[in-house]
């Protein structure tokens, strides 16, 4: 077996520690790389006694003198409550982060995947969003620091292809949830699975029972909230999920039961019941979970791949490590 040697940027991240295990029982080497920002050593620490497993702390806003074969390109706080904290940060993430890895990969001739977002379509006019969609986002708004850092990362990704022939790989990632997700991010999903199982503790059920009733809350019935919250102008945001259905055969309807009972351990989103701010929260702020009421319809609306990262988000990101044809079939 071939085994390469791979760098993933925000690798003690939420989607990052998971790209780490995966590769890592592929046989590859990885190398990860977080500054610890939103990232937790903590997602990666059972990784620490593997051989083919190095961490490295650095801010990809600098560059990095490495030798790699592969890079995937994760670093950036996605929670509009982590990238709103420090919006000049979260705008250098992205840009100069991607200016540094593309230099890098030009260098080293690797193969470079950057990891995009929904965002990048902001206020669409297009219902569901293809990925040929150019999208309609405020540039000056309080969300532009990731929605048009993000989409500069993007034109920097093509025009090193074009321009280098670097070969390159766009993922636009809309809602995700699963093991290791910040319980305070304020998004819908880690809303809903927090305050149900405050709900349960005030109720005096046990964990596997809160679990329970999560799965059996509408089982395969659509859930609805009857308060409807203030529209958002990102609320009409829907992924055109045709092409992940031909690429990973995913059938694109699992159930609330599946989804929910199958795919979520509270135990490893909350990290107790008593504590009720992230035990990862930005030094020196205490966070609370909130909703942002911009994400909450957005969410809804939504359709994101549910069924785990496997064979889910990693299998498609794997999947990405082709040859490049030409620059239309760069997004996934």
């Amino acid at each position: 077996m071939n085994t390469k040697r791979i760098l993933i940027t925000g690798g003690a991240g939420f989607l990052g520690s998971h790209l780490c295990d995966k590769l890592l029982q592929n046989g590859d080497e990885v190398v990860c790389v977080d500054n610890y920002f939103t990232g937790n050593k903590n997602n990666i620490k059972h990784l620490m006694g593997n051989d083919r497993f190095e961490l490295i702390r650095h801010d990809v806003t600098f560059p990095l003198y490495i030798e790699v074969d592969e890079i995937y390109n994760l670093a950036c706080p996605a929670s509009p409550i982590h990238y709103q904290h420090d919006p000049v940060q979260t705008t250098k993430t992205s840009v100069h982060g991607a200016i540094n890895m593309l230099g890098l990969a030009k260098r080293l001739g690797a193969k470079i995947l950057q990891a995009s977002t929904s965002e990048v379509y902001g206020d669409p006019k297009e219902h569901p969003q293809t990925e040929a969609y150019w999208g309609n986002v405020n540039p000056v708004g309080i969300r532009a620091c990731y929605d048009e850092g993000k989409r500069c990362a993007e034109t920097l990704f093509l025009d090193y292809h074009r321009q280098h022939n670097l070969p390159i790989k766009i993922l636009r990632i809309f809602n995700t949830y699963g093991p290791r997700m910040h319980p305070n991010d304020g998004r819908v999903v880690s809303n809903f699975v927090v305050q149900a199982l405050n709900l349960g503790s005030c109720l005096g059920e046990s964990l596997e029972r809160e679990v329970e009733l999560l799965a059996v809350l509408g089982a395969d019935e659509q859930v609805t909230n009857r308060r409807r919250m203030k529209a958002s102008p990102h609320s009409s945001r829907c992924a055109s999920i045709q092409r992940a259905k031909n690429v990973s055969c995913w059938p694109g309807k699992p159930s609330v039961n599946h989804s929910t009972a199958s795919k979520i351990n509270p135990q490893q989103i909350v990290p107790s019941r008593s504590d009720s701010c992230c035990t990862n929260a930005i030094p020196g702020r205490f966070v609370r979970p909130q909703t942002d009421t911009t994400d909450m319809d957005t969410a809804s609306k939504r359709r994101p791949r549910l069924d785990a990262l496997t064979p889910g988000l990693c299998e498609s990101v794997l999947r990405g490590r082709v040859d490049h044809r030409d620059a239309d079939n760069h997004i996934l």
